[in-house]
């Protein structure tokens, strides 16, 4: 009698664990593992390249950060923000020229665009990270960490090394302040200074 009664039995249970291995295995599919959802949250952080990147070391106040932006795919990113922990506050800046003839810092409306298959220079004398507000002083040979912030939601996160330089004749706080406060430059040196300065021993 047992034996008539366990052999049909079999089947159904070997039916059973199939399905419930399969619904398994489905639902393990379906849900995405964190690695995957991290990836999709920062769509511009591979994509984007931040190639030589400096800061001009500064004892207080305002500094800039520069470099090179890179953009590997074949439509444009922008870079609509910035954060550091070293200042209170980080701006994307142009510079261009006043009614006077001075060059005038001020934020960058709608952010840096780096062209598909591009790049983009943040120099003195022209685009560039500001940091306002420094938390304490950034003496050559600093460590600076940034995170900037793309439009389509991604992430790219940096460290630049404090360094002296003294070109482009800038005045994040001289007494040529402009109507946002960040400073006048000479328009004559801005043009003629190197894109990264020699590391200060």
């Amino acid at each position: 009698m047992s034996k008539k009664i366990i052999f049909p039995l079999l089947p159904v249970l070997v039916a059973a664990s199939l399905t419930l291995s399969a619904c398994a295995t489905a639902e393990t599919q379906g849900t995405p593992s964190p690695i995957s959802q991290d990836a999709s949250s920062s769509p511009g952080a591979s994509a984007l390249v931040m190639g030589e990147p400096w800061v001009k070391a500064s004892k207080d106040g305002m500094t800039g950060a520069f470099g090179i932006l890179s953009n590997t795919t074949n439509h444009d990113i922008t870079v609509v923000g910035a954060t550091s922990p070293a200042a209170s506050t980080v701006e994307l800046h142009e510079t261009v020229s006043g009614s006077d003839g001075t060059m005038q810092m001020r934020a960058k409306d709608g952010g840096f665009v780096i062209p598909a298959n591009g790049e983009f220079l943040l120099e003195p004398g022209a685009s560039h990270i500001m940091l306002m507000g420094l938390r304490s002083p950034l003496t050559a040979g600093d460590d600076i960490t940034f995170e900037l912030h793309t439009s389509d939601g991604g992430h790219l996160a940096f460290t630049a090394p404090a360094k002296d330089f003294s070109g482009a004749n800038e005045n994040y706080e001289g007494s040529h302040s402009t109507d946002d406060g960040h400073g006048a430059m000479d328009p004559s040196a801005a043009a003629s200074h190197p894109a990264s300065p020699t590391q200060s021993k």
